[in-house]
């Protein structure tokens, strides 16, 4: 296992792969393993830095709240421990809004980045869905809560699928028994940090190529936050997948990979 004290705390990070570095930049709750199915199609073709956030995994857990902006200097911080100049950058959700403040804080750092699902600012009803996240993990046990994650993240199709509403079931057992669940404190820290998150009179200085990917039906954070970052971004691509939530990667796997890849090339 393999760590660096960056920021003040220590980071759990892996490497997979060689070529350029792409850093890999995961949401609210998940541990840097939930990038498995993308990696290992990525490490092919470049050198993919992934890492558990603060508040989650085997990194370090102070009590929060935590900042987006917080978290983006903990990526800035990993990567200069890793002597890495600069990075492309691909952020999911909660890893979306960091690489925003990534791309504004320390703009050099930043070649191009892929944004899944991300937002500039956080209205009232996100930030209802944020508490009541918190509520949820407070009061459920653990195969509830990843039901209720579940439900915000996964569109219609995916639970009409026997096969894919078979993997949600193995989804919730898997979290009952859990090596390492994320204590309550880490998902507040989190939390807290998605809501306060804003940035949207930051966006136009953003220089980097810029790839916003989502999905037309996400339930949790809805097609106009994805919009909200397009617009508000200079050089901007924008694609929204139909028939998809906020789990777009997993529910068109086949191509988002390859689609993620080749704007890499072509823009990195």
């Amino acid at each position: 296992m393999s760590f660096v004290n960056a920021n003040g705390i220590q980071l759990y990070y892996e490497e997979r792969g060689s070529g350029l570095p792409l850093l890999l930049i995961m949401g609210i709750t998940a541990t840097c393993s939930v990038w498995e199915n993308h990696v290992s199609f990525w490490e092919k073709h470049f050198r993919c830095i992934l890492f558990d956030n603060r508040g989650v995994g085997v990194s370090d857990k102070p009590e929060g709240p935590y900042t987006t902006a917080q978290m983006a200097d903990d990526s800035a911080a990993l990567l200069d421990a890793l002597q890495v100049s600069s990075a492309a950058i691909v952020g999911v959700s909660m890893g979306g809004a960091i690489a925003l403040q990534l791309a504004i804080r320390h703009p050099e750092k930043v070649e191009a980045m892929v944004l899944m699902c991300p937002w500039a600012s956080c209205d009232r009803k996100g930030e209802a869905i944020f508490k009541h996240m918190m509520h949820a993990k407070a009061h459920l046990r653990p195969e509830q809560f990843a039901n209720f994650i579940q439900l915000l993240i996964f569109h219609k199709s995916t639970w009409d699928n026997d096969t894919e509403y078979d993997g949600l079931l193995e989804g919730q057992n898997g979290a009952a028994f859990e090596a390492m669940p994320q204590p309550l404190h880490g998902l507040e820290g989190q939390a807290y940090a998605c809501i306060s998150h804003n940035v949207v009179d930051q966006l136009p200085q953003i220089e980097s190529p810029s790839l916003v990917i989502g999905g037309k039906q996400d339930q949790f954070i809805p097609e106009w936050m994805a919009r909200e970052v397009h617009k508000g971004i200079p050089n901007c691509d924008l694609h929204l997948y139909d028939n998809a939530g906020h789990a777009f990667h997993w529910e068109h796997l086949e191509d988002f990979n390859p689609r993620v890849l080749d704007w890499l090339i072509e823009n990195y």
